[in-house]
Parts: structure tokens; sequence; C-alpha cells
């Protein structure tokens, strides 16, 4: 099984803006769930903390192996998702880890 987790801080000017956005990202994930092949489990959370150095939203989902990974990177939905989202992130980080 790879798991597969993703953060991004996101665009706003405000904190009403940035939640906005945050609720965006999450719908637009959620929106993934059931449609994937190969992948388990799609988690999104928001930030609650508000300290200065966390990212704005996590992505936590878990695959059954690199190649279901590799095909959700090219996956129609996937796709779909990222144009819907595209310009909304100002960084993003990702870690990828196989458990036994």
């Amino acid at each position: 099984m790879i798991k597969h987790i993703v953060m991004w801080n996101l665009l706003g000017d405000s904190a009403a803006e940035k939640a906005a956005n945050a609720e965006r990202l999450k719908r637009a994930f959620e929106g993934m769930r059931g449609r994937v092949p190969g992948m388990r489990t799609l988690e999104i959370g928001v930030d609650i903390s508000r300290i200065d150095y966390a990212c704005d939203v996590v992505l936590y989902s878990e695959f059954d192996s690199r190649q279901a990974l590799d095909d959700y990177a090219n996956h129609p939905e996937h796709l779909r998702v990222r144009r819907e989202l595209e310009g909304l992130r100002i960084a993003r980080h990702q870690v990828d880890y196989e458990v036994a």
C-alpha cells in the first residue's frame, strides 16, 4: 500500500477568503471519492491551528500500489480537479511512502 500526503498553502488576502478557498479545494477533492480505481482512502483536512507555519489544507490518501498512485496522477477526475483549482495554491508539499 502507498500513502500519499499533500499539503497546500492557499491564496487569500483575508481569513475569510482563505477559508472559502480551502472549502472549495475540499469539495473538489471529496468529489473524487469512489471514482479512482486503486484509491482506498481519501481524506481532506482544513487546518484549525492557525499557527503561522501550518499549511492550510492536507490531503491524506491511500492507494493499492505504486501503479495505482501513478494512474491517479493522470486519471480524468484528478486532472479535472487540478484544472478546477488551478491558481489557488501558493505552496505545495508532498510525501509518498510505502507501507508493508
